[in-house]
């Protein structure tokens, strides 16, 4: 996309914290206008994955959870981390069935996004599932999901009100709304 070099210099960098999910680095770097300065980088452990299910009618499923990050409620497509032994397409499909006991016989990649660049290297892929069966999910013991089914237009009013913010889920239904000409 662009040929850009990199303005910016690593002088040196430290693991400042590590969990099973999350690691912290901290860098001392000269930034693009030559002035010394830190930067800190969140990298996770499992690639991010969202999974945009689509029946014959047009329906969707969407989870709701309580986002301890945010302090507040979120309904988002189902999604999570697919560790580094799993494809992503292999991520998605566990993921789908765990979080909405949906198992799909049907998955397109839809889009690629960097969750937020300016402090992780994160990438997310999102893909579209459909030839659904319903089957039983099967939670983490972390999750306490409601899952809704509606109206793929109804979840596309739900972002562009705001009501839905995450950004996976955000780009996932606002570039499938354009490929189907909504």
């Amino acid at each position: 996309m662009s040929d850009q070099k990199n303005p910016w210099k690593t002088l040196s960098g430290e693991l400042i914290y590590e969990n099973e999910w999350i690691s912290l680095n901290e860098y001392q770097v000269i930034n693009p206008s030559g002035g010394k300065g830190i930067y800190g980088k969140v990298s996770f452990k499992g690639r991010a994955v969202g999974i945009l299910p689509i029946d014959e009618h047009m329906n969707t499923w969407l989870v709701g959870q309580y986002r301890y990050t945010l302090n507040e409620y979120s309904w988002e497509m189902p999604m999570g981390a697919v560790p580094k032994e799993e494809t992503y397409e292999q991520g998605a499909l566990r993921e789908l069935k765990e979080e909405t006991g949906l198992v799909a016989a049907k998955l397109d990649f839809l889009c690629k996004i960097h969750t937020s660049n300016s402090v992780t290297d994160e990438e997310g892929h999102v893909y579209v599932a459909k030839d659904l069966i319903q089957e039983t999910p099967n939670f983490d013991d972390t999750e306490d999901i409601a899952i809704k089914k509606l109206p793929f237009t109804e979840a596309l009013e739900w972002v562009l009100e705001g009501k839905i913010t995450d950004s996976l889920t955000v780009a996932g239904i606002l570039k499938y709304a354009r490929e189907v000409g909504l």
